[in-house]
């Protein structure tokens, strides 16, 4: 017998200043048995940074070809792939064969290595950003994580504020490739 998802609800408010976007957001987000928290709220964080009506949680875990999260047009065609952690090579290429844009976002204090060890095979990928969100902030954003989340999310000149009415964290972003 499979093991089931564990569901998340968040219901996220974004105010961001830099793109002039600012809506709440109910969140369903299915959490694969193999998934920490962490990585969870790393999803969530990406949401709230790239938020569009039409930006959606994918199988993401539970089918290896899809993202954690993607934007298509009405056509289905795919402006932006994102993925969270340490995806290999092979599997950012075809994204980046695939789609506008491809965003990684990796989270654990080994991403430098691991990001040393494909940059140069995806070089000729123009269309992937890494941005990293040190270690010690995705352990204070796991801290967050619970079945059911009201989370605010403030966007302004660059800096990132994510808070659940108890703690705060100042989300620092680290370009290992493309912008933040």
């Amino acid at each position: 017998m499979a093991i089931k998802a564990t569901i998340y609800k968040a219901d996220l408010s974004i105010a961001d200043m830099d793109r002039n976007y600012y809506h709440e957001h109910s969140l369903t987000i299915a959490r694969h048995p193999s998934e920490t928290d962490e990585r969870v709220m790393i999803r969530v964080l990406a949401y709230a940074l790239h938020a569009d009506p039409a930006l959606a949680f994918t199988k993401d875990l539970f089918d290896v070809d899809e993202p954690a999260l993607w934007l298509k047009d009405l056509t289905g065609a795919i402006d932006l792939w994102i993925e969270v952690g340490h995806p290999d090579e092979k599997r950012l290429l075809k994204a980046a064969g695939r789609a506008e844009k491809v965003i990684v976002y990796s989270y654990s204090a080994t991403s430098s290595i691991w990001f040393k060890g494909i940059a140069n095979k995806i070089e000729r990928a123009k269309n992937v950003s890494v941005i990293n969100i040190p270690s010690d902030i995705s352990a204070q954003l796991e801290k967050m994580a619970s079945r059911s989340m009201a989370l605010q999310c403030t966007i302004q000149d660059g800096q990132v504020w994510l808070t659940d009415g108890t703690d705060t964290v100042l989300v620092e972003r680290e370009a290992l490739r493309g912008a933040v």
